[in-house]
C-alpha cells in the first residue's frame, strides 16, 4: 500500500465484518462455535451501502488523481516543447552563424535535469495509481465472493475496467487423432503451418481473422511468414465446413475497391487453401489461448517493438472425453474474456504463472541492439525461452494424455526462475521529489550543497540513487525494501555490470553525424566520410569473421523418438570439439598410410614395391580428402541445424577405406608370394616329375 493513499483504499476489514451477524448467544470456552443470527434485510442494506460508500471514495480519487495527472502531463508537455524549439533555434541560429546575436538562449542541462525529473515523477505517479487501482480491484473482488447473494456488485462486466481494449484470443485448431500441426510446429519442420482464428476485444467482436502462420527452413532462402483475412462471426462456421465459397466472401471486397485485385487474389487465394486444409486435414478447434497486450514503440520507429503479454491462460476447446466443449460451433461460448475463468474445471484450464515478453529489433547487419535492451535482456527480470509458443505450451500442458513429445522448455515451469537483483531495475520515484505534485518545487531544492548535485549528476544511466549508505530511508510504496537495497549495492570496485560495452571514443554515431550535419560545411564532410569508412571497415571485418569456421553455439532439432523435445536454447562448444576430434583421427590415418607409402616407395626396388607405395599414396590422399570434407560438412550441419540424423553416422566413408586397404594389402601379399614362388608347385621325388638322368 502507498502511504499516502491509506485513507482513500477499500475498507476490506469493515466489510468483511459488515458480512458477519452476531451471534445467537455469546460463546463460552465450552462450546466456542455458536450459531449466528440469520441475514437480515437490515444487514443487507447496511452492507450495500457500505460497499457502495468504499466504491464511491475509490472512483472519487481515482478521478480526482487521474484529472491531476493530465494536468501535469500537459503542463509538462508545454515545458517539453518550449524546450526543444528553444534547442532547434539556438542550433539554427548558430549554423547560420548570424552576424546578430540572438536573444534565444539555449536550454541548460539544469533544464534538462528538470524535465527527466518531472517526467520520472508522473511516470511514478501514474505507477502508483496503478497499484491502487489494481489493489482496491482486488479487494472488492474478494468481498464479493464472501457474498452470495449481492447483484447490485455487478458493475457492467461486459466493460469492465476497459480491459477488453487489450484483449487478444485465439483459437487454434489441430487433428485430434494425429496432432500433425502441433507436431510440425515443435519440430520445426520445413513447411509446418499452425493455422488458428483471433479476435480483439470482448465475444461481442465481429471481425474474425482467419490466420496461417507457415516455417521455412534457413536453407530455403524464404522467411516464416504469417497470413490472414478478416471474416464476419457469423460465416466462420459455413467457411469452416465449406459450406460459403471464398468467392462470396471476397465479392464485397471487389465491388468496394478499395484493395487491388492482386492483393484480393492473394487473399482469395490464402482463403482457399485453409478452408482446403481444414476440411482435408480434418481441424478441429483444440486450444484457446487469451491474454491481454501491452505494446511498446515509438511512434513511426519500428526499430524497437516489445510486446508484454499478461494473464495468459490456456482452455481446452475440444470434444474430447466425452465433454462437448466447442460443440459443433469454431469456438465454445460458455467463456469470454472474464478472466481466471474460475468457472472452468482445472482440467479445462492453463493459467500461465508468468508474463511473457517479447522484444523485437530491426537493426542493420552487424549492428548491436540498444544498450537498455541489453541491460533488460540480461537483468534478473527475465528469463531466456527462444521460440516459446503459446500454442504449444497450451496443448502439452492441457493434453497430457494425448501429447507425447514435450517442448523443452516444460522442464522449466516447475523451476523458480527468479534471480538475485544485480541492478536496480522498475519505476522508481526521484529522491529529490515527492508524491504530492510532480510540478511543485520541494521546499529544499535549493539548499543542497555542491557535493551533493556533484554525486547526482556523477551517476550513470540517469540512475537517481542518492547516498548509498541511506538504505533505510522512509519508502512510498514504490522502492525497494531494505534486502533489496543491500543487494542492489554494487560490490567495492565492480562496475555497474557493463555489458557489451565495447564502444571507443573515435568511433562517430548517428547523433554526432546529425549534429555535423547541421553545422555543415567541409566539418560534415569529413564526419560523413568517417562514418561511412568505419560502417565498411566493421562490415568487411564483420563479413570476414563469418567466413571463418568456428565453433558457433547451436541448437540441435528434436529426435524422433518421443519424450522431451530437445530444441535447448544453449548451444554448447561440445560438438564442435567432437567433430574436431574426429578429423584429428582420420587425418592421424592418412599420415599413417601417407608414411607406409614413402618408406615403401625409399626403400623398394621392384616393380611390386613401386605399385603398393602408389597404392598406399592413393588411399592416404582419398582418405585425408574425404575427412576434410566430412569436417566441413559436420560442422556445417551443426552449425545450420540441418539433418541432423546423418551428421554423426557415417556407414560408406570407413567402408571404403577399410576395404580399400584390404585390398591394398592382399594384392601386395598375393604378388610377393607369386614373386617368391610360393604359389608354383616344386620339383620334388613323387610329384609324377622325373630328372632329366630318369628312365626313358
Amino acid at each position: 500500500m502507498i502511504k499516502e493513499y491509506y485513507w482513500y483504499y477499500i475498507a476490506y476489514d469493515e466489510l468483511k465484518r459488515a458480512l458477519r451477524t452476531d451471534f445467537v448467544a455469546e460463546p463460552v470456552p465450552s462450546y466456542a462455535k455458536r450459531d449466528r443470527k440469520p441475514w437480515t434485510e437490515e444487514d443487507e442494506k447496511h452492507f450495500v451501502s457500505l460497499l457502495e460508500g468504499g466504491l464511491e471514495k475509490v472512483f472519487n480519487f481515482q478521478r480526482m488523481k487521474s484529472e491531476e495527472i493530465v494536468r501535469r502531463i500537459q503542463s509538462s508537455e508545454k515545458e517539453v516543447n518550449d524546450v526543444v524549439s528553444r534547442l532547434e533555434s539556438a542550433t539554427a541560429s548558430g549554423s547560420r552563424r548570424q552576424s546578430v546575436r540572438s536573444n534565444i538562449h539555449p536550454p541548460s542541462d539544469e533544464d534538462f535535469l528538470v524535465l527527466e525529473q518531472v517526467l520520472s515523477d508522473i511516470i511514478a505517479d501514474v505507477h502508483d495509481l496503478a497499484k491502487f487501482t489494481q489493489l482496491n480491484y482486488t479487494g472488492f473482488q474478494k468481498i464479493i465472493k464472501k457474498h452470495d447473494h449481492l447483484p447490485v456488485l455487478v458493475f457492467n462486466p461486459q466493460k469492465e475496467f476497459e480491459e477488453e481494449d487489450t484483449a487478444i484470443t485465439s483459437i487454434y485448431y489441430d487433428n485430434p487423432d494425429t496432432w500433425e500441426l502441433y507436431q510440425g510446429r515443435l519440430k520445426k519442420t520445413e513447411g509446418a503451418e499452425a493455422i488458428r482464428l483471433r479476435w480483439y476485444g470482448g465475444m461481442k467482436s465481429d471481425q474474425i481473422f482467419v490466420e496461417r502462420k507457415t516455417h521455412r527452413e534457413d536453407w530455403t532462402g524464404e522467411k516464416s511468414v504469417k497470413a490472414r483475412f478478416s471474416l464476419k462471426e457469423k460465416n466462420v462456421n459455413a467457411y469452416l465446413a465449406g459450406e460459403l465459397t471464398t468467392d462470396t466472401i471476397f465479392d464485397k471486397m471487389r465491388k468496394e475497391g478499395k484493395k487491388s485485385e492482386e492483393e484480393i487474389n492473394n487473399l482469395e487465394q490464402l482463403a482457399q487453401e485453409i478452408q482446403y486444409r481444414v476440411i482435408t486435414r480434418q481441424l478441429k478447434p483444440v486450444t484457446r489461448t487469451f491474454y491481454h497486450r501491452t505494446a511498446f514503440q515509438l511512434p513511426g520507429d519500428a526499430r524497437v517493438r516489445i510486446s508484454l503479454d499478461t494473464e495468459l491462460t490456456m482452455v481446452r476447446e475440444d470434444n474430447l472425453d466425452g465433454h462437448r466443449r466447442s460443440g459443433d460451433n469454431w469456438r465454445r461460448m460458455d467463456i469470454g474474456v472474464d478472466f481466471p475463468f474460475s468457472q472452468l474445471p482445472p482440467e479445462d484450464v492453463e493459467r500461465f504463472p508468468y508474463a511473457v515478453l517479447e522484444v523485437k529489433l530491426q537493426t542493420q547487419a552487424g549492428q548491436e541492439p540498444p544498450q537498455w535492451i541489453r541491460d533488460l535482456t540480461a537483468s534478473h527480470l527475465v528469463e531466456a525461452v527462444p521460440k516459446f509458443s503459446k500454442f504449444i505450451h497450451g496443448t502439452a500442458t492441457l493434453f497430457p494424455d494425448r501429447i507425447n513429445l514435450l517442448p523443452f522448455w516444460m522442464p522449466q515451469m516447475d523451476v523458480d526462475i527468479r534471480k538475485p537483483a544485480m541492478r536496480r531495475f522498475g519505476i522508481e520515484r526521484p529522491l529529490a521529489s515527492t508524491s504530492l505534485s510532480a510540478n511543485e518545487t520541494p521546499e529544499d531544492e535549493y539548499d543542497s550543497d555542491e557535493d551533493e548535485l556533484d554525486d547526482r549528476q556523477g551517476l550513470t544511466n540517469g540512475d537517481r540513487r542518492g547516498p548509498r549508505n541511506d538504505l533505510f530511508a522512509d519508502s512510498d510504496g514504490n522502492t525497494l525494501d531494505i534486502e533489496e537495497r543491500i543487494a542492489a549495492q554494487p560490490l567495492p570496485g565492480d562496475e555497474d555490470y557493463p555489458l557489451y560495452d565495447s564502444d571507443e571514443e573515435d568511433t562517430i554515431d548517428a547523433d554526432e553525424l546529425e549534429e555535423a550535419r547541421r553545422v555543415g560545411g567541409m566539418h560534415y564532410y569529413r564526419q560523413l566520410a568517417k562514418y561511412y569508412a568505419q560502417q565498411t571497415g566493421s562490415a568487411v571485418v564483420s563479413g570476414l569473421i563469418a567466413l571463418i569456421p568456428r565453433p558457433r553455439p547451436t541448437n540441435l532439432p528434436p529426435p524422433e523418438q518421443r519424450g522431451i523435445a530437445v530444441m535447448g536454447n544453449k548451444r554448447t562448444p561440445k560438438v564442435y570439439f567432437a567433430a574436431e576430434r574426429t578429423f584429428l583421427s582420420w587425418l592421424e590415418f592418412s599420415i599413417l598410410l601417407g608414411t607406409i607409402a614413402a618408406t615403401l616407395l625409399n626403400f623398394g626396388n621392384d616393380y611390386i614395391t613401386f605399385a603398393s607405395s602408389w597404392a598406399f599414396t592413393v588411399l592416404a590422399a582419398l582418405a585425408l580428402l574425404y575427412s576434410l570434407v566430412l569436417y566441413i560438412w559436420r560442422v556445417d550441419k551443426i552449425r545450420k541445424r540441418r539433418d541432423v540424423k546423418r551428421v554423426y553416422y557415417e556407414k560408406w566413408g570407413p567402408t571404403v577405406v577399410g576395404v580399400g586397404l584390404a585390398v591394398v594389402l592382399l594384392v601386395n601379399f598375393i604378388l610377393r608370394a607369386r614373386q617368391a614362388g610360393f604359389t608354383e608347385r616344386d620339383d620334388y621325388p613323387g610329384n609324377g616329375q622325373g630328372s632329366d638322368s630318369g628312365e626313358l
